[in-house]
């Protein structure tokens, strides 16, 4: 038998080793170790709650919003809770205006967390949580909402289902409009529920930044109204009307048509979603009649009183050209080509420039570069180097045709003319208001001085011919107002045969003529009721204009309007 004395010494022993070893492992614990492991133990604890930050609004140049961020639910279920499937759902499916099956199915099941829908409104919310339907529960979001639907829609564009910007200025500002999300941390209990005395943090989420736009909504609601009606009765493809302050830069509508609601983007052609006044180019035809003219008066060349031969037709290389009207030979000053909208005048007037100077003036005057405005998907038309220029490529580009511009360049050009001859960048965004109340305007381009002071006025004086007896746009005036613009029909190319096919009816004018300090550019893509510019755009633009300018109450200047010899 083993010596009693040496097995309890041996026992003493052992007990002793495993003291030392615990010991060892509590003084490892708690003063090594101490301060990690109750750390580590606290996060285990801690629970994290995301703080979604406020998406920025959109508002008019008056503050009235034009895209908001309003309160929301995610309505959910847990299915592990909802003991009848087909019930919760036949009671939900008239609320949500689902089908009553396809709920039933997302609502069977084992998954402790599924969505039902997302973004629905408190009311539904309320009225959802009153059935007081078991497993069926809701999380706090937001939505988008643009509360004049269609008003601007391609100028403000859309969210998508996450909430991120998807089109127009939506998309370009995104990271602006997003703002920082905060977060919630918590000490949690064996339930999941705040420990009262526990540890806690917050950071509070910063809103996105909100931004102000130069469009005015009540012009915008006038110019799409009178836009939409006459793309129908003229059942033309698509219309676009721009309004600019030519003293500012600032767009004060950019209307489209057909346009799409951006509380339902999905509801409308892909192809409507865009903003076609910035992001479709088009030859400008007659309109551009106006940089040519005024290069030959900047450069001495001619001036409204100017006389010019006009033969029934001109040739030019291997092309015979003519008027839009066949005539036999005439006499008419500048301004009479300028009202009569002669092709055949106006290439006799550019043959004293010749082809490096209407280079150079229509780079001045923005052709072939973006507007600035920064708009997604923007198109800058094009214009050919004058190294590569043809034999017919003067008169052609003369008159309008053989280079690209988009709406707003075309209204510009009038900008500029309306503005003493200094170009300026157009503006869209007035201000950045980010959520410390810092307020940012947005930086544009030095202004560019295309043309003098004088020869400004003088073009002008031409532009009012126009609207007058003897010429292209009589139904264009506005009654009380001098009033000036330039009518444009050009043939429209067509990029899936490669050739030209239609027509692009547009006129661009401005008021008052002697001061102006309006600018509305009318542009109809391939008519099929009516052709030419003065008859389908003169109209759109005498109820613009006259809309806007009383709405801004500009008056009359009272000035008598210029008499202009035109010739005939």
């Amino acid at each position: 038998m083993a010596n009693p004395r040496k097995r309890g010494t041996i026992l003493l022993l052992v007990t002793g080793l495993l003291l030392t070893i615990f010991a060892g492992r509590l003084v490892e614990i708690q003063a090594v170790r101490g301060e990690t492991l109750a750390a580590e133990a606290l996060d285990q604890r801690m629970k994290v709650l995301a703080l979604p930050a406020q998406r920025g609004a959109i508002l008019d140049s008056d503050g009235a919003p034009l895209a908001v961020t309003v309160e929301a639910r995610n309505l959910t279920a847990d299915q592990t809770l909802v003991t009848d499937p087909a019930a919760v759902a036949a009671a939900l499916a008239p609320i949500l205006g689902a089908d009553a099956d396809v709920l039933a199915t997302r609502l069977t099941g084992t998954r402790r967390f599924v969505y039902l829908a997302k973004s629905l409104t408190p009311e539904i919310w309320n009225r959802i949580r009153d059935l007081r339907l078991p497993g069926i529960f809701s999380e706090e979001t937001s939505r988008r909402v643009y509360p004049s639907g269609t008003l601007a829609a391609n100028v403000v564009g859309f969210v998508g289902d996450e909430g991120l910007g998807l089109g127009g200025l939506e998309y370009a500002f995104e990271d602006q409009l997003t703002g920082t999300p905060g977060e919630m941390s918590y000490e949690g209990g064996l339930s999941g529920g705040a420990i009262p005395t526990g540890a806690r943090s917050l950071t509070e989420a910063q809103s996105g930044t909100d931004i102000t736009l130069t469009i005015d909504r009540d012009i915008q609601y006038v110019a799409q109204e009178t836009l939409a009606a006459q793309v129908k009765a003229s059942r033309s493809d698509s219309g676009t009307v721009v309004v600019m302050d030519p003293q500012t830069g600032d767009i004060l509508a950019l209307a489209t048509v057909p346009t799409f609601d951006a509380n339902d983007p999905g509801a409308s052609d892909a192809k409507d979603l865009g903003n076609r006044a910035l992001t479709e180019v088009f030859e400008p035809g007659s309109t551009a009649k106006l940089m040519t003219l005024a290069a030959v008066v900047n450069e001495g060349k001619a001036n409204a009183y100017s006389w010019f031969k006009i033969p029934p037709k001109l040739v030019r290389g291997d092309e015979d050209f003519q008027d839009h009207t066949p005539h036999g030979t005439l006499n008419l000053t500048l301004a009479g080509i300028m009202a009569k909208s002669s092709n055949i005048g106006t290439i006799l007037a550019a043959e004293r420039i010749g082809g490096r100077k209407l280079e150079k003036y229509l780079k001045k005057f923005g052709i072939g570069e973006s507007t600035g405005l920064g708009f997604p998907g923007e198109a800058s038309g094009y214009l050919l180097p004058r190294d590569q220029w043809s034999s017919t490529s003067l008169p052609t580009i003369a008159f309008g045709q053989g280079f690209s511009v988009n709406a707003v360049q075309a209204a510009s050009v009038f900008a500029t003319i309306a503005n003493d001859g200094v170009r300026l960048t157009p503006r869209l965004v007035d201000t950045l208001t980010a959520d410390d109340g810092t307020i940012e305007t947005p930086e544009t381009a030095k202004p560019t001085r295309v043309v003098s002071a004088e020869t400004a006025q003088q073009v002008r004086a031409m532009l009012e011919t126009v609207v007058g007896p003897g010429g292209t746009a009589p139904n264009a005036g506005v009654p009380g107002y001098r009033v000036g613009g330039k009518t444009g029909t050009a043939q429209a190319f067509d990029e899936s045969c490669g050739c030209y096919r239609g027509v692009v009816a547009s006129f661009v004018g401005m008021a008052p003529i002697d001061a102006p300090e309006m600018v509305v550019g009318v542009f109809l893509m391939n008519p099929k009721v009516g052709r030419y510019g003065g008859q389908l755009g003169g109209p759109v633009f005498k109820r613009v204009m006259t809309y806007a300018l009383q709405s801004r109450q500009i008056p009359p200047t009272g000035a008598q309007a210029s008499r202009l010899p035109l010739g005939g």
